[in-house]
């Protein structure tokens, strides 16, 4: 199996153990090596006081998009630091895409970018996540 069809089959193998990116609607778009692209559409159960996209939906958003990406290698990996910065609100019914790219990686360490901007192409946050492999495999070679 070649790279890209590994990570398209780990991002859909980590979606379907998760519980919150089901519960979200979370949708995987793309996967590959080093890249991921997935969508969430905001429903009124993920907004905040403000009557706008919670942050912390939009941040799990892209940390979603940032761990399908840096597992795409299909070698267990995890955040070891993240940060996001908010740029422009998202409301009711927008549909939140998220494209994750990886900037670095050396070693058992990696840098990401993620992006996530609403379908009419408003940038509404940018992240950056720092992974780090723990060792093993995300999914067995008969899955």
């Amino acid at each position: 199996m070649d790279g890209n069809a590994t990570a398209d089959k780990v991002a859909r193998a980590m979606l379907a153990a998760e519980g919150a990116g089901p519960a979200w609607g979370i949708a995987l778009l793309e996967a590959c090596e080093g890249y991921a692209r997935i969508c969430m559409t905001m429903r009124a159960d993920m907004l905040n006081g403000h009557g706008t996209a919670h942050g912390g939906m939009i941040f799990a958003l892209a940390d979603t998009a940032f761990a399908y990406a840096c597992n795409g290698r299909n070698l267990r990996t995890v955040a070891a630091q993240a940060s996001i910065v908010f740029l422009d609100a998202a409301r009711e019914g927008d549909e939140l895409i998220a494209e994750a790219q990886e900037q670095a990686l050396v070693g058992r360490s990696g840098v990401y970018h993620v992006s996530v901007k609403a379908a009419d192409g408003r940038a509404i946050a940018e992240f950056q996540g720092f992974s780090r492999s723990v060792g093993g495999l995300v999914i067995g070679e008969s899955e």
